[in-house]
């Protein structure tokens, strides 16, 4: 039997939007029956997160109807396309905590805990991303990307007694350790591709096949000082050896992948002159780093806890946080709600990016978990209750979105995080202050 199936070469170019970029690997560039051409059908699993700070307009967020055909409200309306892969969920509560209330509300988004009042010895839980990335990260070369748009203040605003770090950061590798969160999109693409300005092939793997040749050289070295050294040295450059076989597999991986296509991009500048672009050129960060699979779990802060930034080009020159407070004032609740729909435009711009990307027999959007919302709920009153949350995506099938779906009082929304951790193959029995499973595990 002959088969026939059309081929494009594997260095097709689009051209727009200022750039040349190659594609990446197309059903088109694989020939029929080959063993590049059955592994589209099975798409990795993907987990997203998007925070924003300061609460949310309520009003202007929920959904008065539950279930299917919810209306969309003006904060959601810029995600309006994607209502059929979105689950709009209510009345799941964050841990309550008397003090830190913003230092709480970053802390908790992913942990379910609240964080220890200290400026020294810091004290939460792993977040759900690194549950996820200790499973999915022997995959990639990266484990986790964390993000963000505003930097992290080591002082000044921040609530009192708490380091500036429990604001600064939605994600805890442990108990005791927050994750930075990387602002510069040109550190971004450095670590992402290393420091060599491109993401061409040919320079990439120069650099690669460098750091191999580098990497010998010190497992090598280790080798001799072992028959040199006592039992205790010994251990500590077992440990040592542990990180440098971490480096190696990295490296393993980064040679296996050589070959296929990346998108050919330049290295940025920095940061971008306006909140606008800084959002869009991390965004279009984050899609390069799930298309070339470099990483599996991203999670990303449009702005930190006790954020003051100001939003002038869309007619608040108000500070966020002060305004955030609006005593239920028309004018202010007006701006807060612009700053909130803000949020959710650019947002939709990254979901339409995800959409866009093939991925497998699908998209990138149809085969991740995304999650986007705040640590509280009403700004005004610093509530725990009620968090605005939305589940987006296909989540490589095992999600069913189109949904409004509100839960009873008093549940956790580290049940939300079981059911989340659950979709990603890594089922738990308990998280943070979960009582169960949420009923989504069966209604998805």
């Amino acid at each position: 039997m002959n088969i026939f199936k059309k081929t494009l070469p594997r260095r097709t170019l689009l051209r727009g939007l200022g750039a040349s970029l190659a594609l990446p690997l197309l059903d088109s560039m694989v020939p029929a029956l080959s063993s590049a051409s059955a592994q589209t059908a099975q798409p990795a699993k993907r987990l997203g997160v998007v925070y924003v700070p300061n609460g949310m307009a309520m009003k202007s967020w929920t959904p008065a109807t539950e279930g299917t055909n919810f209306e969309i409200t003006r904060i959601l309306r810029p995600m309006a396309a994607y209502q059929d892969r979105m689950l709009v969920l209510s009345g799941l509560n964050g841990a309550s905590s008397n003090a830190g209330v913003h230092a709480s509300a970053s802390t908790r988004f992913l942990t379910g805990t609240i964080p220890a009042r200290t400026e020294s010895d810091l004290q939460a839980a792993v977040s759900i991303d690194q549950l996820v990335a200790r499973q999915l990260g022997n995959q990639t070369q990266l484990g986790s990307l964390e993000l963000a748009l505003d930097q992290s203040d080591v002082f000044g605003s921040c609530d009192i007694g708490f380091s500036c770090q429990y604001t600064s950061t939605i994600s805890w590798r442990d108990a005791n350790t927050p994750l930075p969160m990387e602002t510069n999109p040109r550190a971004v693409f450095e670590r992402l591709f290393g420091d060599t300005g491109t993401t061409d092939p040919a320079v990439r793997l120069q650099r690669i096949r460098k750091d191999r040749s580098l990497l010998d050289a010190v497992t090598d070295r280790v080798a001799e000082l072992n028959k040199k050294v006592g039992s205790s040295d010994r251990a500590k450059l077992d440990q040592y050896l542990d990180a440098v076989r971490d480096v190696e597999r990295r490296i393993q991986l980064a040679e296996a992948q050589s070959h296929r296509e990346l998108p050919e991009v330049d290295q940025p500048a920095g940061i971008p002159r306006t909140y606008e672009e800084h959002a869009k050129l991390m965004f279009d960060m984050q899609v390069l780093a799930y298309q070339t699979d470099l990483t599996r779990v991203i999670t990303f802060m449009m702005g930190r806890e006790l954020s003051g930034r100001t939003y002038a080009e869309i007619g608040v020159p108000d500070s966020h946080h002060p305004t955030s407070h609006h005593r239920d004032d028309p004018a202010l609740y007006e701006k807060v709600t612009k700053i909130n729909e803000f949020h959710t435009s650019l947002f939709a711009y990254y979901l339409n990016k995800l959409d866009d990307t093939p991925d497998g027999n699908g998209s990138l959007l149809d085969n991740m978990l995304m999650l986007y919302g705040a640590g509280m709920s009403d700004s005004n009153r610093h509530a725990n209750t009620g968090l605005p949350l939305v589940l987006l995506g296909g989540g490589s099938g095992s999600v069913k979105g189109g949904r409004h779906l509100r839960y009873s009082k008093g549940t956790p929304i580290s049940n939300l995080h079981l059911t989340m951790l659950d979709k990603m193959g890594l089922p738990l029995d308990k998280i943070g202050n979960s009582t169960n499973a949420l009923n989504l595990l069966s209604d998805v």
